[in-house]
């Protein structure tokens, strides 16, 4: 991979600022990356370097953060997002996209916004990161993955009241996610015949009926109708047995049906090395499975391993498109 990866600053009121430089002190030259943000919300004494093109990136010594400056409006208080900033934030993400899509760079890595600052500060319009890099890639679906080196989950449902799942969960969903999930496997992570294990949504996978129609009538059904195509499908499986470390060498990613039944799982795994993935983008967007961490922010004390797998992650998936290309 030639090009570096560029990464967006997230909410500057946020850990995002402080693990970047942690980032690019630890992972050096072996992570080529540069940072889109503002350097005066950098931590106070970070060695940083400006740029005027990701191609730079290459000349700055390895524990310097090279940046491409973008003026925010505001300055950052740890711990205190202020909805000044948040239009700055949100074109931070739109810049970022741009230059991989011109070619400039070779992934997107982000790192955690707070949406509900978003939302109040820029009327921002999106459940969350992933809908909206695919409403800038131009893309009606995307799947979000979640991955550590033990354990892979995709949630069909994402940001959503529990409620609401059953009457999300349809067939033709399943079936997208399915496919989109089987593909990436493919062309992103290098498994040549992936094993997708697939979880019930209610427990017990429905026991026959007893604890919901579901997994019968929707789930089983385009399983079946996909096994025919020749898809490595098993399930719908309980849950509950479904992430132990017997049952998780058995296939390749777990498919859950809501949130909190893949995020439970892979953050009990391994909390901080966790990435989040999206795949069904025309370009590569990896981030780490943690959000702004405002109670610790400006501290010194954030984890940088989430963000160090995630810009690994980027790099892995970019250099096999890049192969492939």
């Amino acid at each position: 991979m030639s090009l570096p990866l560029v990464m967006t600053c997230g909410d500057p009121a946020g850990i995002g600022p402080e693990i970047a430089v942690a980032a690019r002190a630890r992972g050096g030259g072996a992570l080529p990356f540069v940072w889109i943000g503002d350097p005066a919300h950098l931590p106070p004494g970070a060695a940083w370097q400006a740029v005027d093109d990701p191609a730079e990136a290459g000349g700055v010594p390895d524990r310097v953060l090279p940046v491409l400056v973008h003026p925010f409006p505001a300055p950052a208080t740890p711990g205190t997002p202020d909805p000044a900033n948040a239009a700055a934030v949100i074109a931070v993400i739109e810049r970022a996209v741009g230059l991989v899509q011109a070619g400039a760079a070779a992934g997107v890595v982000t790192c955690p916004i707070n949406k509900a600052a978003l939302i109040g500060g820029a009327a921002f319009g999106f459940p969350g990161h992933t809908e909206y890099l695919a409403h800038l890639a131009g893309v009606d679906r995307v799947v979000m993955m979640l991955a550590c080196p033990d354990l892979r989950v995709v949630p069909v449902t994402i940001h959503m009241p529990l409620r609401a799942v059953p009457d999300a969960l349809t067939p033709a969903l399943l079936e997208e996610t399915l496919r989109i999930t089987h593909a990436a496997l493919i062309a992103d992570f290098g498994v040549r015949r992936p094993r997708l294990a697939v979880a019930g949504l209610n427990p017990h996978a429905g026991e026959g009926g007893a604890m919901g129609d579901e997994d019968a009538r929707v789930i089983a059904p385009v399983l079946a109708r996909l096994r025919g195509e020749g898809l490595d499908l098993r399930g719908p499986l309980p849950a509950d047995t479904m992430f132990h470390a017997q049952a998780r060498a058995g296939y390749d990613v777990a498919i859950c049906m809501y949130h909190d039944q893949a995020l439970i799982p892979i953050k009990t795994v391994d909390f901080a090395g966790g990435v989040n993935v999206t795949l069904g983008l025309p370009f590569v967007r990896s981030s780490p499975d943690h959000g702004t961490a405002y109670d610790i922010a400006g501290q010194g004390v954030a984890d940088p391993t989430s963000l160090i797998a995630a810009l690994a992650m980027a790099r892995d998936m970019a250099a096999r498109r890049a192969r492939a290309a």
